[in-house]
């Protein structure tokens, strides 16, 4: 029996293979995303040992429990009377203040600001050469009006030793001479990629932290004999709970941690792929070996009445899925360790320009390879066993293969699960968008409609093929392609899966973006928006306050508000905080009104909340709230006004005294309506005069102002055509998996076609009609279904503000004719091999 089956095996295996890619793809994508991390947090490892090898012990201030970034953190700034009274403390041998904080942006030689992507642009202050960093050449800065670059950002910017560079901090953009050139241990240009100015200690603080005589850290250096540890627990018990003391160890640990949380973001991505594929994977492992076994069924009936017994023939066929899922598992592996390698290469080079630590294949990928490998092989081959297992033996006797089960237990069940599911959803969607009943109604609905293809694969496979029925060729594909319902309807499933994943992605992006479109067109008033471009940096740009008096002068301007942002503790609770300088002229420029109180310029000891927050905080008029802001000391302010429309503003309006107190007291935004006597190009071009000196500050219009707040999910769209092409990559292997093996199971069936006159041409065509039905029937459920996912998704959004649903229809209809190209091109392979058939051969074929 076991030769039998490996004679059997080796007979089919291009048709097993093709089964197998679907599997490749999944276990691709899951060794793959091991070696990716893998690969990575050993680099990043390596990265930040070097960063603190030369830091033994760190003190910072505590950080705010408004925020828990590191940006925010340093800001905040150590008084330099704490590096006295650090150095004073037993076991210290030396305490140094440091400056280093992302944010110091050099124009380069073209005028434009040097940009990274993903990595710091770091301002320190130069403390001399260390374990870590020294002179490359030229010389350390003597003056306030000279830095050292480091080389990587030497090359960025264009520049050379010697040259005048123009650098934006937390001040209005100054010129300073490059005087040196700094690397790092090893010789290297940057760590990461990072891109780092040195100032002299006499404009550092003022630069990166808005005031003089601050630092974002302290550096200690132990005494003889003295560890780390030791002088850590004795700062802490001398400094208090407002300080954070850690050794360069415990550094390292947090930047790692933080590192493998980032990277957890491509191993979800790479899964997501992974779990896409193995799910088509079973479906079309399911479909191949449920064909094999019809057309099997006389060599198994066969088997049976020489002795072969129920548990052999189920080991037979079991056996076959074992040899796809090993080998499958065998070359995904491999294929993962390479896009493993290649995506950390191209991370490395095109990213952040790590330094590799080599390609690292831990004993997760291999684990997890042959075991979804081989698992989703042998649990797809089950049901398919045991039917092959139950084929009566007087079916020997029969030259036809066993007919088409009926469908009215698929039917039912179907039925009643997709009955249930929009039940649910409809249920979901009348209590005011209820996301976990929207999401399993939705989902259930969603498997329903997948258990129902085979009974809607008859009439609409028929109707779809009227369109090709105008020959005797189109019409023989027609009927072929609706001759096994169940069978075309696994066919069409892959391609049904992936392209309902994709509409219903692309239905919710259209609806946020027109729902964001519908927000500003009947809120927004302001004519222009002055704000730094977010495609520079995470973090907005801000720019100097001066700015907004400069434009409110300008000819054409009407009225004008800028807006301060920035952090703060209230009550206790982390709050994102605005500061308007105008605040009746940003109520009317974005429709905001006061619900409660009255809503103007706010006096010193007054704030503003939204309705939505004062609801959940029992606020109004007269409440009393304790605000702490990154400076000074926390203060009692009452509340003067509760608002509605707070989207552009914010949950939180604070009055311009507080300016001076926030982490970061330069404009994030500047709004302004015009006159309209002036036109409003010649208004916007005055205005990219005043903003000269601030490269990475653009002017934009309403039309623009919904492209940036609808760019970011521009990411989300690319990842969901990288997504299309993979759920059509199976699709086509699905297809021509279906259809060779159609055409083997049709062979005596074309030679008699072929006989009475069939040419090639119109085998071929016969064939690839076949073949586009099936892939349309496949899009067309896939795009109704996906647009229903997709309404359900921005129905259980709709707390979030997402409230218009919009169709993509454009991509609808690319989707559309994608389904028709699929089915074109996996029919080349089985079509070419119809239209050789031999005659003779055919007619005798059994």
């Amino acid at each position: 029996m076991l030769r039998t089956t490996l004679k059997s095996l080796l007979a089919r295996k291009l048709r097993l293979l093709l089964s197998g890619l679907a599997v490749v793809l999944g276990v691709t994508f899951v060794s793959g995303a091991f070696v990716l991390t893998d690969t990575l947090g050993r680099s990043f490892d390596d990265l930040y040992a070097l960063q603190y090898r030369a830091v033994d012990v760190q003190v910072r201030q505590a950080p705010p429990r408004a925020t828990t970034e590191d940006d925010d953190e340093i800001r905040t700034g150590l008084p330099a009377e704490v590096v006295s009274r650090v150095r004073a403390v037993s076991g210290v041998a030396a305490a140094t203040g440091i400056i280093s904080v992302d944010g110091a942006r050099v124009i380069g030689a073209n005028g434009k600001v040097v940009t990274t992507t993903g990595s710091s642009r770091l301002g320190s202050n130069w403390t001399g050469e260390n374990a870590l960093v020294r002179l490359r050449s030229g010389r350390a800065p003597a003056t306030g009006d000279e830095v050292v670059l480091n080389a990587a950002l030497l090359t960025a910017a264009d520049v050379r030793v010697g040259d005048r560079v123009g650098i934006l901090t937390m001040q209005p953009k100054r010129t300073f001479t490059v005087v040196g050139v700094m690397e790092y241990t090893g010789g290297r240009d940057s760590l990461g990629g990072n891109l780092e100015v040195s100032f002299h200690e006499s404009v550092a603080s003022q630069l990166m932290l808005g005031r003089d005589g601050v630092y974002s850290a302290v550096d200690v250096k132990p005494a003889a004999g003295v560890t780390p540890a030791a002088v850590r627990d004795s700062l802490r018990a001398a400094l208090g709970s407002d300080f954070r003391v850690q050794t360069g160890a415990q550094l390292q640990a947090a930047a790692r941690e933080d590192a493998q949380s980032d990277l957890s973001l491509f191993n979800g991505i790479l899964l997501g792929f992974a779990a896409v594929s193995l799910l088509v994977g079973v479906v079309l492992i399911l479909n191949t070996f449920s064909i094999i076994v019809a057309q099997r069924t006389r060599e198994l009936a066969l088997l049976r009445a020489l002795g072969g017994s129920r548990r052999q023939i189920i080991a037979s066929v079991l056996l076959e899925a074992l040899v796809v899922g090993v080998t499958a598992a065998t070359v995904g592996l491999a294929l993962g360790i390479g896009a493993g390698a290649s995506l950390a290469w191209l991370f490395s080079t095109r990213g952040t320009q790590l330094e590799l630590a080599g390609i690292g294949v831990p004993a997760a990928a291999p684990i997890a390879a042959f075991g979804v490998g081989v698992l989703v092989s042998m649990v797809a081959a089950v049901v398919p066993a045991l039917r092959a297992s139950r084929i009566p033996v007087i079916e020997a006797l029969q030259e036809s293969v066993t007919p088409d089960r009926p469908l009215t237990t698929t039917t039912v069940t179907g039925s009643v699960v997709a009955v249930i599911g929009a039940a649910v959803l409809g249920a979901g969607a009348a209590r005011d968008g209820q996301p976990w009943m929207i999401g399993a109604g939705a989902t259930a609905a969603f498997l329903g409609l997948i258990l129902l293809t085979p009974v809607l694969a008859r009439p609409l496979v028929a109707g779809i093929g009227r369109a090709f029925a105008w020959s005797a060729a189109g019409q023989l594909g027609r009927l072929n392609a609706g001759r096994n319902p169940r069978r075309t309807a696994v066919t069409a499933t892959a391609l049904m899966v992936g392209i309902a994943l994709i509409t219903g992605m692309n239905t919710v992006l259209a609806s946020t973006t027109a729902s964001v479109r519908d927000r500003v067109v009947s809120r927004m008033k302001a004519d222009l928006l002055v704000a730094g471009d977010t495609s520079l940096a995470d973090d907005p740009p801000t720019f100097d306050p001066a700015i907004l008096e400069r434009i409110r002068t300008l000819r054409g301007v009407d009225s004008v508000a800028g807006t301060y942002r920035g952090q703060a503790e209230i009550d206790g609770n982390p709050a994102g905080i605005a500061v308007v300088t105008d605040v009746p002229a940003i109520a009317r420029m974005y429709s905001v009104s006061a619900t409660e109180g009255t809503l103007g310029e706010l006096a010193a000891d007054q704030v503003a909340v939204s309705d939505q927050l004062a609801r959940e905080r029992s606020l109004q008029p007269g409440s009393v709230v304790e605000v702490k802001l990154h400076y000074g000391d926390a203060r009692k302010m009452t509340v003067a006004a509760v608002y509605t429309g707070a989207d552009p503003v914010g949950e939180w309006l604070l009055p311009t005294s507080m300016v001076p107190e926030l982490a970061v007291p330069q404009l994030s935004n500047v709004d302004l309506t015009l006159t309209g006597v002036v036109p409003v190009q010649e208004v916007r071009g005055n205005i990219e005069k005043v903003l000269g000196d601030s490269p990475e500050i653009t002017v934009t219009d309403r039309e623009g102002y919904i492209k940036r707040r609808t760019g970011q999910y521009d990411l989300i769209l690319t990842m969901s055509q990288i997504l299309l092409a993979l759920a059509v990559l199976i699709a086509v292997l699905g297809v021509i998996n279906t259809l060779a093996l159609s055409v083997l199971e049709r062979t005596r069936e074309l030679g008699m076609l072929r006989a009475v006159g069939l040419s090639r041409g119109q085998t071929i065509w016969m064939v690839t009609v076949e073949a586009m039905v099936i892939s349309a029937f496949g899009a067309m459920l896939g795009v109704a279904s996906g647009a229903g996912l997709g309404a359900a998704a921005v129905r259980a959004l709709h707390a979030n503000g997402i409230t218009t649903i919009a169709l993509p229809w454009s991509r609808i209809g690319l989707y559309l004719l994608l389904g028709a190209l699929v089915g074109v091109v996996a029919a080349i392979l089985p079509a070419s091999r119809a239209a050789r058939t031999n005659v003779l051969g055919a007619i005798s074929y059994e």
